[in-house]
């Protein structure tokens, strides 16, 4: 019966716990006043974070949107899926996934928001795709029961596709006002990084809609005897850097805070290239230090609103009973480097682009014991984690490792290194990994081995030596991939 499932084990050996996964698109490590940011205001994040544990070092295991989405699924590092890039395949529903897996145990699950599982195939001529109608059935068979699906904001501008969002803003009669507004700054064009007001107010924004829709679904289970997964995938703050009118004008009469300015110079002809042909998809020539803040009011803006969508999702499990019986992690797929080192966007491996916030919010007492961890953990660890909350064995084969020990206070249980991986196309395939240790990190092409990059961390926070040539980094670099090969896990 379904009440057998609500009462099998928690970690503390109660009834099994609601749990929510709230997934940010391009959100930084640093953009919460809880790390530390001297202007971000993020309120309901720093609440999680005060209920259980921020972990300041977590890597996602690619900083490239699908690569980076297939590895949170499966817990697997990226050699184990073989999603190296986005735009290439859609992922293997065959594929054994911590939904499913929770599924399975009877947990009733529900994505809403954008899984980027696939890539919307380009309709016909004088034909509209209903994108949730098209890729909902593929979407749930990785193991969601109910399904929103939703896409970046620079699909909602043709009118050859259809989502929950789009026929919600044509209801509210502001479609077209929202379409215009994002082609003005469509991707891939002069425009792309510029910093500017969404034309919709708060209420009628993609985050709070997406909200609304998760609210919905978290109050359909106040009666149920199963506990339930939630996955609340948002599209922000992924560019266009378009706030809400209301945030926005928070952020205008504020200074933002000084960017790393300074690019690094290449160790190798090879990483000289990927990192050029970066700089020319970030418009580098466009960034100065004026135009950087007004994006950055932006992004912060889409940031804050989040934040408040968070506080929205706890008054609704408290409003309905629920909060005291549900986890709730928050991270994001990658981060966004927001003009540092002359870049914006990802696919790389400095700290803005791969560190990810990462929080574990406990309603138990037993995992409060250390509010913040510093050593190194991965995207793959929170998959796992997950499956270890609902009393779930982990998925074989496993890359990850469950936090809990960890928010325990047991130090023991601290991985050594967490690695990341991109593949790039520079006249052949190249495939690029790091490892880091908390203390350094090291950037290698995985064919021939050659040292990329290699940073003290410790003395060099911000990543502006590159020690690759040095003995020193030679033998920080050794050190790193001995750690890697004596844990077992792919690089």
């Amino acid at each position: 019966m379904a009440s057998d499932h609500r009462e099998a084990a928690s970690p503390t050996g109660g009834a099994r716990p609601n749990i929510i996964y709230v997934l940010a698109d391009q959100h930084r490590h640093d953009a919460m006043s809880g790390a530390g940011h001297p202007v971000v205001v993020t309120p309901n994040l720093d609440r999680l974070a005060a209920e259980g544990t921020r972990f300041e070092t977590a890597w996602c295991q690619s900083p490239v949107c699908q690569s980076s989405r297939a590895s949170i699924i499966t817990g697997r590092h990226v050699p184990g899926h073989g999603v190296s890039r986005n735009f290439v395949r859609d992922f293997d529903p065959a594929w054994p996934t911590f939904m499913g897996a929770l599924r399975s145990a009877g947990y009733a699950t529900a994505n809403v928001g954008k899984t980027h599982y696939f890539t919307p195939a380009r309709p016909e001529p004088d034909t509209t795709v209903d994108l949730a109608e098209a890729q909902g059935e593929f979407v749930r068979s990785f193991g969601f029961d109910h399904v929103v699906e939703e896409f970046d904001r620079y699909l909602h501008v043709s009118p050859r596709f259809s989502t929950p969002y789009t026929r919600f803003l044509d209801e509210a009669g502001a479609l077209e006002r929202y379409r215009e507004a994002v082609r003005a700054v469509f991707r891939l064009t002069p425009r792309h990084w510029d910093g500017v007001v969404s034309p919709l107010p708060k209420e009628l924004d993609l985050t709070s809609f997406l909200t609304d829709q998760a609210i919905d679904w978290i109050e359909s289970q106040q009666h149920r005897n199963t506990p339930f997964f939630l996955q609340l995938s948002y599209v922000a703050p992924h560019v266009p850097l378009m706030g809400d009118p209301e945030w926005s004008e928070y952020y205008q009469g504020l200074d933002m805070p000084p960017r790393i300015a300074e690019p690094v110079a290449a160790s190798t002809p090879v990483w000289g290239a990927y990192v050029e042909a970066l700089r020319r998809h970030s418009n580098s020539h466009l960034l100065s230090d004026d135009y950087v803040a007004r994006g950055a009011r932006q992004y912060f803006a889409m940031v804050s609103l989040i934040d408040e969508c968070v506080g929205r999702l706890l008054g609704a499990l408290e409003r309905t009973g629920q909060l005291a019986d549900t986890w709730i992690l928050y991270s994001a797929d990658h981060g966004e480097m927001l003009g540092d080192h002359e870049l914006m966007a990802k696919m790389n491996f400095y700290r803005p682009s791969v560190q990810v916030p990462a929080i574990v919010r406990s309603p138990e007492d037993a995992c409060r014991s250390a509010p913040h961890v510093t050593g190194p953990i991965e995207a793959v660890d929170l998959s796992a984690t997950i499956l270890d909350i609902a009393g779930v064995p982990q998925l074989e084969p496993c890359d990850g490792r469950s936090v809990l020990a960890l928010m325990r206070g047991e130090r023991s249980a601290q991985k050594e290194v967490v690695v990341s991986e991109i593949s790039a196309n520079l006249g052949g395939e190249r495939n690029f990994v790091a490892l880091c240790d908390g203390k350094a990190r090291v950037t290698f092409e995985r064919a021939t081995g050659e040292l990329c990059e290699v940073f003290d961390l410790s003395s060099d926070p911000d990543e502006l030596h590159n020690l690759a040539q040095t003995p020193a980094g030679i033998e920080t670099a050794s050190r790193l991939s001995a750690a890697l090969e004596a844990s077992g896990s792919a690089a």
